[in-house]
C-alpha cells in the first residue's frame, strides 16, 4: 500500500505534467545550492525547475499519458516543467548549460512529442514567440500601409487635379466657363464672323436690285 504522502507527491507531478506544455529532464549532478537557485532564476516566468524523485516521477508520467521518460530516469533528475514561452525555456536551459556544464540535458518532451537532447537544442535556436510575433506585427503593418496607400492614391491625384484647376482658374476665369482663355476668344471670333456673314449677304443683294433698276431706266 503506498504511503500517503508518495500518493500526495506522484500526484503533485502528475498535475505538473499536465499543466505544462511540456517538460525538460536534467541531471543536476555537480550543481551546488546557489547555482540551481541562478537556474531557477533564470527560467522564472517559463518553467518551473523542481528536483524529483525517479521511482515517483515514473509513475506520474504513466498516469500523466507521458511517455518515453523511463530510460531518462536514471541518476540525480530534476525536470524543467515549462508553462511559459517552450523556445526561451530551452533557451534558459542551454545557455546555463554553456556557463555550467554540470547541467546535463537528457531528453524531454513538446506538446506530447518526445524530444532529444539535440532537438531541444534546436529548439533553442529558434526566435522565441514575443519577436516571432513582433515580426509578424510588423508585416501585417506593412501590408496594410500598402493597403492605405493604394486606396488613397486615386483620391490624391484628383486632390492635385483639382488644386492645379482652381489656380488655374484664379489666374484665368473664363476656365469655369468651359475652357482657356485663347480658344474662348478664338470661338468669340467664330461667332462674330458668323454674325457678320448675314449682313455681307443682305448688302450683296440690295446692291444687286439697284444696279438692275438703274439698267431698266437707262433702255426706257
Amino acid at each position: 500500500m503506498a504511503r500517503p504522502d508518495k500518493t500526495a507527491d506522484v500526484a503533485e507531478i502528475v498535475e505538473q505534467f499536465s499543466d505544462s506544455a511540456g517538460a525538460v529532464l536534467t541531471d543536476y549532478r555537480g550543481l551546488s545550492v546557489k547555482q540551481l537557485q541562478d537556474l531557477r532564476r533564470a527560467l522564472s516566468g517559463n518553467a518551473e525547475y523542481a528536483v524529483v524523485k525517479n521511482t515517483l516521477t515514473r509513475i506520474a508520467a504513466k498516469e500523466a499519458g507521458v511517455e518515453g521518460f523511463d530510460d531518462l530516469l536514471t541518476g540525480p533528475t530534476a525536470i524543467a516543467f515549462i508553462s511559459g514561452d517552450v523556445v526561451e525555456a530551452a533557451k534558459g536551459l542551454r545557455d546555463f548549460a554553456k556557463e555550467n556544464p554540470a547541467l546535463i540535458i537528457k531528453g524531454g518532451y513538446v506538446d506530447g512529442a518526445p524530444m532529444d537532447p539535440a532537438a531541444i537544442a534546436k529548439l533553442a535556436d529558434l526566435e522565441s514567440r514575443e519577436v516571432l510575433l513582433g515580426k509578424l506585427a510588423g508585416a501585417m503593418l506593412a501590408s496594410l500601409s500598402q493597403a492605405v496607400y493604394l486606396l488613397n492614391a486615386p483620391l490624391s491625384q484628383f486632390a492635385r487635379t483639382a488644386g492645379a484647376l482652381q489656380a488655374k482658374a484664379e489666374e484665368d476665369p473664363s476656365v469655369l466657363g468651359g475652357g482657356a482663355g485663347e480658344p474662348a476668344a478664338a470661338e468669340a471670333g467664330e461667332t462674330e464672323a458668323t454674325t457678320a456673314a448675314p449682313e455681307a449677304t443682305e448688302e450683296s443683294t440690295t446692291d444687286s436690285v439697284e444696279a438692275a433698276a438703274a439698267e431698266e431706266t437707262t433702255e426706257a
